[in-house]
């Protein structure tokens, strides 16, 4: 088994934050600078005021504009992006690792623990995954096995592993352990380990992030796209602005 030698980890590590750079926050900032109409939001009308009084006490354009804004640029909208492309980089950057072509499975790479080839359902964190998913996961590893067999590939049941970008062993929810009674579940830093045989390879690449979070001041680009939602606000919304 080759596990990642320290000048592998530092190239990775160099290309995650040049990736994080030039891809994941050039994509965020221009999702958030797109969001200049009310009418990209759903907007709940028995919560919005309310909103607006709790976090600034007052409901006036700009309060009713954050209310809109934060949640979408600090909330859903990276996690979607991270989500969705993350397990590109991932594919990408990593020697042994690469896209299925099975059905149902997102990845396959060399278990460094173990020697084995993994086929992985990779899901960015513990929250994402919803009751939908249970039986999703066990219906495609299982289709994945049958494959398998027929192609008499050595494969095990411990082969199919779903595997969780970040979070711990505590924070898995009710469906993430309904897919754990079935089948091998890998949360965070445990992913990481098996994914390239470095024990410290998650906290190394989380801090990697910290290391260049300095470069990413969007204030002033945040303040110019709520001063243009309090605008449209002000035209569609006059009765509700105080």
């Amino acid at each position: 088994m080759t596990h990642m030698n320290e000048v592998d980890k530092q190239k990775i590590l160099e290309d995650f934050k040049a990736w994080w750079r030039d891809e994941l926050a050039v994509s965020h900032k221009n999702n958030t600078v797109k969001l200049t109409d009310s009418s990209e939001f759903t907007i709940n009308p028995f919560l919005w005021s309310y909103l607006a009084y709790f976090l600034n006490g007052k409901a006036d354009s700009h309060s009713l504009a954050e209310v809109l804004l934060y949640p979408r640029a600090l909330g859903t909208s990276i996690n979607t992006i991270f989500g969705t492309r993350f397990q590109d980089f991932v594919t990408k950057y990593f020697i042994d690792t690469f896209g299925s072509s099975t059905s149902g499975i997102d990845i396959e790479f060399i278990d460094k623990l173990d020697g084995r080839k993994k086929y992985c359902q990779l899901k960015s964190g513990p929250n994402i995954v919803n009751k939908g998913d249970v039986t999703s996961v066990k219906n495609d590893f299982s289709a994945a096995s049958r494959l398998a067999r027929t192609n008499h590939l050595d494969v095990n049941v411990a082969d199919y592993v779903f595997c969780l970008l970040y979070g711990e062993p505590w924070q898995k929810n009710s469906f993430v352990k309904q897919i754990e009674k079935d089948h091998v579940v890998y949360v965070g830093k445990e992913f990481w380990y098996h994914f390239t045989g470095d024990d410290n390879f998650y906290e190394d690449l989380i801090s990697s992030v910290g290391q260049i979070a300095n470069q990413f001041d969007m204030k002033s680009i945040v303040d110019d796209t709520i001063s243009e939602l309090a605008k449209d606000i002000e035209q569609k919304y006059p009765d509700l602005v105080k």
